[in-house]
């Protein structure tokens, strides 16, 4: 190892040290009774379920999408005619002069033909109909369990672990994953909103008694979440790895997407207008978060 890297090592465990002595020193916030923090787990779930319904808050942000095979650098507009996006990298390099004339032929296919754009939407619904079903159910599909505050850089937030709940009938396949998953939340305890939610899968399981397929044991999911412009909180992390079988086929999901530059956009926005502002501002944009 180079003595400047050596140097460096020592220096950055110094600190780490040092900083975990200074929160060391700090008072431990209080641990919720037994009562209040189950009415604040209710709390942050209805929150969030109320927030992923409220949508007079459109926002302009940049999606960075990693897989194994796959990277892309996308910005994103929220409009009401849906979500509309202009790809700007590929494995964190901006695009070629083809690669740029594609995208730019695919927006100009766009504003020709607005049928294609609510066909988009109509999927986009679909999806967000699907999370909503599974927000709805989540106070009651799991039992949480208090585990105590923590201290972290945005201040304190209070973890729970959750388990299914034995008593819980899952009414569709949307919500059949959640009865084998287990794991940890954590929830900001100011604004009442889930901060991080970490689940894992228990068991397999299985859809339309496995003829449909089947999502294997150990596969985890990672959910971060922050308030990014004026009290609005967005998901700025997801990850997943999960691997199961669709049909005869055996597929793996493995995939990281995470958002930033978050800025509001006008309610009401039509999507011409905002591939007009995706072609405007595109070279604002980094390739990477």
């Amino acid at each position: 190892m180079p003595a400047e890297h050596f140097a460096a090592y020592r220096l950055i465990a110094a600190l780490w040290i040092l900083s975990g002595a200074a929160m060391l020193a700090q008072p431990a916030p209080d641990a919720l009774p037994p009562v209040q923090a189950q009415a604040l787990v209710e709390r942050a779930l209805a929150n969030e379920l109320r927030a992923a319904q409220d949508g007079a808050h459109p926002m302009r942000y940049v999606l960075h999408k990693a897989s194994p095979r796959l990277t892309s650098t996308k910005e994103m507009i929220e409009t009401k005619d849906g979500a509309v996006a202009r790809l700007v990298a590929i494995n964190d390099q901006p695009l070629n002069a083809a690669n740029e004339q594609k995208e730019q032929a695919r927006l100009d296919a766009l504003l020709r033909d607005p049928g294609q754009q609510r066909h988009r939407k109509q999927a986009q619904d679909a999806d967000f109909a699907r999370a909503i079903k599974v927000l709805r159910v989540l106070p009651s599909a799991f039992l949480y369990e208090y585990a105590g505050p923590e201290t972290g850089s945005a201040g304190t937030t209070e973890k729970f672990t959750f388990k299914p709940n034995p008593s819980f009938d899952a009414p569709d396949l949307e919500t059949q994953v959640l009865t084998a998953m287990s794991g940890e939340l954590w929830i900001d305890a100011t604004s009442e909103r889930v901060e991080r939610l970490d689940g894992r899968l228990q068991q397999d399981v299985d859809f339309g008694w496995g003829i449909l397929g089947r999502l294997y044991k150990g596969g985890w999911i990672k959910i971060e979440q922050a308030n990014v412009c004026g009290d609005q909180w967005r998901t700025v992390r997801f990850q997943m790895s999960m691997s199961g079988r669709v049909f005869w086929r055996t597929r793996a999901f493995d995939t990281t997407e995470e958002q930033s530059q978050f800025a509001p956009v006008p309610v009401g926005l039509g999507y011409a207008q905002a591939i007009g502002m995706l072609r405007s501002d595109s070279a604002k944009v980094s390739p990477s978060p």
